[in-house]
């Protein structure tokens, strides 16, 4: 596997006053969240409102070509894509259409030390969003390594941080969560609260306000030296929007907890990954250490831990899932780090669909994917390949 994968500064903004004490658990009116629900369920991802689960056919099964889109590789030499995000609209530099990559090492293959956004055209044109330097950031970030944890809120770009300093799990900081303006420029970050370790991450908006769903996969991880410990957990982050300004951090839950995770030489941390949020408010999870996807209930709304949620598909085609998105029918794809294969998996989880993606090295495809994302008008899944450092579509 190439790499599996603060508030540092709390805005205060007009009508909205944040007390460090209240950022932990700020649980709105039920009736306002409730309205709130209907109006951002299955959006983080897929951008597919409106459209109705359909978990009777696949939707993976009618594309039949890969294609590759475009080196992820920018001037300075990162490697190992990581976060895939679609841009919805244009903005600054922000192009609607266009595809964000995040890369989690440097040119030496370091992990822990990738510092670039590319954005990459559905046409195949490069360029750099962003080059995050360490002087950029606060020192609670502890560096810069950027991993899979990418989103698009309201034009502004959120990336997650786990910097090491030699590339190695020994030395990882628990990074935060960079905030980018549409021209790719650090606006603020989020530390502390429970983020430590940021690996992966998905959006869900309403009215005024969104949530960030990250994993946070170094409570203990670094001092067990490589043994499994089960405190990962998945946090809830709301933030508030004033027009013209950065978001602000309103308020940080813990929605889930004791997810196993544990340092790995090959694949940095093996933990809990991809995240969706899918048409019912259920948040999926790959649990990368356990080989299976889980689901916490009421993830937009629930004040606790739901701790691991429930199953929902284990075994099988599962091979240490990585990167998840929602399909538009409301299920559930994710991609194996243990082979090349994506899985397509239904509400109630059946495993309906599987191919491999890449079939590089031995075992074939192993440790070659990551990120994934639906394109946009649901017309293909845009992927990363780690082992050829490419950003790819199967349509």
């Amino acid at each position: 596997m190439r790499v599996n994968q603060m508030i540092s500064r709390v805005v205060a903004t007009a009508g909205v006053a944040l007390a460090t004490t209240a950022l932990t658990t700020t649980v709105l009116a039920t009736t306002v969240l409730a309205t709130t629900v209907l109006a951002t369920t299955g959006l983080a991802t897929t951008g597919s409102a409106g459209i109705r689960p359909d978990a009777g056919s696949s939707f993976l099964a009618r594309f039949h070509h890969r294609t590759t889109v475009a080196s992820t590789v920018p001037g300075n030499g990162d490697v190992n894509p990581y976060g895939v995000a679609v841009v919805r609209h244009s903005r600054g530099r922000l192009h609607a259409g266009s595809v964000l990559v995040s890369n989690f090492n440097n040119k030496k293959n370091l992990q822990g030390t990738g510092r670039t956004i590319v954005q990459v055209s559905p046409g195949g044109m490069v360029q750099v969003f962003a080059r995050i330097t360490p002087r950029m950031l606060p020192r609670a970030c502890g560096g810069v390594g950027l991993t899979t944890a990418l989103a698009v809120v309201r034009n502004w770009v959120v990336v997650g941080d786990l910097p090491s300093a030699d590339g190695m799990a020994a030395t990882a900081k628990a990074g935060c969560l960079i905030v980018l303006n549409a021209d790719g420029q650090v606006s603020e970050t989020f530390s502390g609260h429970g983020i430590n370790g940021p690996w992966d991450m998905t959006a869900a908006r309403g009215h005024g306000q969104s949530w960030l769903f990250v994993t946070s996969v170094l409570n203990g991880t670094v001092a067990a030296g490589g043994k499994t410990v089960h405190r990962g957990t998945v946090l809830r982050l709301h933030l508030g929007f004033r027009r013209g300004g950065p978001p602000a951090l309103l308020s940080v839950t813990t929605v889930g907890s004791g997810f196993a995770e544990r340092t790995d030489p090959a694949a940095f941390v093996v933990a809990p990954t991809g995240l969706g949020l899918g048409h019912g408010g259920g948040l999926y999870v790959a649990d990368t250490g356990t080989s299976s996807v889980r689901r916490i209930p009421a993830a937009l709304t629930r004040a606790t831990s739901a701790g691991t949620g429930t199953l929902v598909s284990s075994g099988g085609a599962l091979n240490g899932p990585l990167g998840l998105a929602i399909a538009p029918n409301g299920n559930v794809l994710t991609v194996n780090g243990g082979d090349g294969r994506i899985i397509e998996i239904t509400p109630a989880g059946h495993q309906i669909f599987r191919r491999f993606l890449d079939r590089s090295g031995s075992p074939p495809g192993s440790g070659a994917l990551f990120g994934l994302a639906v394109a946009p008008h649901g017309r293909g899944l845009y992927f990363v390949d780690d082992a050829v450092n490419t950003l790819r579509l199967l349509h």
